[in-house]
């Protein structure tokens, strides 16, 4: 049967964003996120997530040749090493895998893939490709030439993106977000390296306070995975951005061969942010690495065998005295993986220094980046361009940009779409909204901001419905969601900025939308989830007292047991189960990683009768329905 109460939820959601949407219908965007060059390297592949489409833009005259629907959101895309097959992930609740005749630009075959399908990885010798599925925290094994699924492979957290090491050994992929319970020592997002002939697996711990994992790429010695991050200063309180106080964005390298991590570098500059990274490639030749800044708009080009010296140390097989082998001219010192760190981190900001050139793009929110010859092509996702930089010359030059289609007219929700991952509106643009509210969800990390006192540190919360659910923070002190907004540009961004710029972002955030569970069966309830939701609204259990439907959350502070060593007051709001699947860690201070933690450990709103009064089944009943809504 429907659920009817999952039902009335999205119904409001809905009819709170009505008007937006009415608004937003004859506006429409391609929004470019992945793009891929054509094996003659005369052409892009364009994944456009909005518009549904892939898009062949032609490179020498500059403009769109062809198109192709897709029956999904676009989100990542990779080409055979022959060029005979272009892959595409198009994102769904029950996701399509399309293969496409490049030459052709048709579907010559679909595959099924799991909740929201993404980047996709075909193996060195084209037989084997590889998806992560974000909310089903796993990855396909697919036999690409029948098109059939062999193999799921359980990894940690949303994965979203993946690499293979060129003897085909090795899949890495990276996890979104950490899994840990937010109040312990060590909170990180990882890498989970998949070994191809027996699917077992290998995790690779990023440093402390890794969150936001958004690319991979492998160098093309084959030698090391480049991941792009944030990392949070989450035990620190926030009182100041300056020299990444609060967020520092970066990238890690992990020795591929040993399946570790080796070093991460500081992307940022002193006194000058470089929010957001997302994107990444090198060059063929291994000379230049490029990091599209999602936030700051800009590309980041690198070189990279200065960074691998003063990172590693030099390459173990470079010719005894050589540039490589004794350094280069800026006083690399080498030696076991180089710089000295502090917790695995470089002591200092400015190793970039002088081997970088940070360009500032034309298009914005830069997120994919393809490279042809000494050319990188970065897909700007607001602005629906490309934009061409050329490193052939001693100083990296944007060349040229290339509209997708007519400049897009943004809409108040667009527009504050694009300022709530813009980091350029920050004090020194170091974070955008979106680097602690990734997708406009959380980061899950545990901040001890300023709002409420120093010394209680809470989880940060999910956007979603935030406007409908009042009062705002875990302690309710911001009265609304509004207010919240303005509070957050002030004190956390640390600057001032016209009404109207909050006022889109809260158009923006009034129009989130809750993604379905992947516990949902064909957008059903489950058999054990309508037996938990009836215990749910029972008196038996009263869990529907406090988080009635439609919201889940009655609105109200509740003192539930809850209050830690270091908070100041019993009471806290009491959030919306909607999209609680997604949501973990849990309670004001992250302690629980899953629901069934939360209801036999935490005893959560239950004495202790009535959780003895409960079987097993009961409870994973009752876990199976929070976890569907």
């Amino acid at each position: 049967m429907h659920n009817p109460v999952l039902i009335a939820a999205l119904a409001m959601v809905a009819a709170s964003s009505a008007a937006l949407s009415a608004a937003t219908a004859s506006q429409s965007y391609l929004g470019p996120v992945a793009l891929v060059a054509s094996h003659e390297q005369d052409a892009l592949f364009v994944a456009c997530a909005d518009a549904r489409k892939i898009l062949e833009v032609d490179l020498a005259g500059g403009h769109v040749a062809r198109h192709l629907a897709v029956p999904g959101e676009p989100t990542g895309l990779v080409l055979s090493r022959d060029g005979t097959r272009l892959v595409v992930t198009c994102a769904a609740v029950k996701s399509t895998v399309c293969v496409i005749d490049p030459s052709a630009m048709k579907v010559i075959a679909k595959i099924p893939a799991g909740h929201t399908a993404v980047g996709p990885v075909i193996s060195p010798d084209g037989q084997r490709l590889y998806v992560c599925n974000r909310f089903d925290n796993d990855v396909s094994v697919i036999d690409l030439a029948a098109g059939k699924e062999l193999a799921r492979v359980a990894v940690t957290r949303e994965p979203i993106g993946g690499t293979i090491t060129p003897d085909g050994r090795s899949v890495l992929v990276i996890n979104h977000l950490p899994a840990d319970p937010a109040n312990s020592f060590f909170v990180a997002a990882v890498v989970t390296a998949i070994d191809t002939q027996t699917h077992r697996t290998t995790t690779i711990r990023l440093p402390n306070g890794a969150t936001s994992v958004r690319a991979v790429c492998i160098t093309p010695d084959g030698r090391y995975a480049l991941i792009t991050h944030v990392l949070s200063n989450y035990e620190l309180v926030p009182a100041q951005l300056d020299f990444g106080w609060t967020n520092i964005n970066a990238l890690s390298v992990i020795d591929a061969a040993e399946l570790k991590l080796v070093n991460t570098v500081v992307l940022d500059d002193m006194y000058l942010g470089a929010a957001n990274p997302w994107g990444l490639a090198c060059t063929a030749d291994g000379k230049h690495l490029c990091i599209a800044h999602s936030g700051t708009h800009e590309l980041s080009v690198v070189d990279w065998p200065a960074v691998r010296r003063r990172l590693l140390g030099p390459s173990p097989d470079a010719p005894s005295g050589s540039e490589e082998e004794s350094g280069d001219r800026r006083g690399d010192t080498g030696g076991t993986y180089g710089l000295p760190t502090v917790n695995g981190i470089p002591n200092s900001m400015g190793l970039m220094t002088g081997l970088r050139q940070r360009i500032e793009l034309a298009g914005k929110g830069p997120r994919g980046v393809a490279v042809v010859d000494s050319k990188m092509y970065v897909a700007g996702y607001f602005s629906d361009t490309i934009d061409v930089v050329d490193v052939s010359g001693g100083t990296p030059a944007r060349l040229k940009t290339i509209a997708l289609g007519p400049q897009p007219r943004l809409t108040a929700r667009r527009f504050g779409e694009l300022l709530f991952h813009d980091a350029t509106i920050c004090y020194q643009h170091w974070q955008s909204c979106s680097t602690c509210h990734p997708d406009a969800r959380a980061d899950v990390l545990n901040w001890d901001l300023l709002n409420d006192g120093v010394g209680n540190p809470k989880n940060t919360k999910s956007m979603l419905l935030a406007h409908r659910t009042p009062p705002a923070m875990a302690t309710g002190v911001r009265a609304t969601a509004e207010a919240a907004v303005r509070a957050g540009i002030q004190h956390t961004l640390f600057t001032d900025r016209p009404e109207a710029e909050a006022a889109a972002i809260d158009a923006y955030l009034r129009a989130l939308e809750p993604v379905p569970s992947p516990r949902l069966d064909d957008g059903r309830l489950s058999p054990a989830a309508e037996r938990g939701r009836r215990l749910f609204e029972s008196e038996q259990v009263g869990c529907a007292r406090c988080h009635p439907a439609p919201l889940y959350t009655d609105l109200l502070m509740h003192d539930v047991d809850s209050r830690g060593p270091y908070d100041f007051g019993d009471r806290f709001d009491t959030p919306t189960l909607i999209e609680a699947w997604r949501t973990a860690p849990y309670l004001h201070d992250g302690r629980y990683t899953t629901i069934e933690e939360l209801i036999v450990k935490g005893r959560h709103g239950l004495s202790r009768s009535q959780l003895e009064r409960l079987s097993e089944r009961q409870i994973a009943d009752l876990v199976e329905f929070v976890l569907s809504l």
